[in-house]
């Protein structure tokens, strides 16, 4: 986990966040750890039933469209 100094961290606070990797960031005040910032978990998007009935589906969504013929060469 880094380090950080308190003033270091008040000056690039933004840049840091926007970096902040998984394990967090330790800051300190004059060589003491203070605080800890940790990132929120990311989540994965629930998308399952969000659209429920609000999409229509028409025909075959399995087929093209097309039909295909395959035969064996002699």
């Amino acid at each position: 986990m880094k380090e950080i100094g308190a003033a270091k961290f008040k000056a690039q606070c933004l840049a840091l966040l926007d970096d902040l990797d998984p394990d967090g960031l330790v800051v300190t005040k004059r060589g003491k750890p203070v605080a800890r910032v940790l990132p929120i978990p990311k989540r994965p998007a629930e998308l399952i039933g969000t659209l429920k009935g609000r999409i229509k589906v028409k025909g075959d969504i399995m087929s093209t469209g097309l039909t295909w013929y395959a035969h064996a060469e002699p």
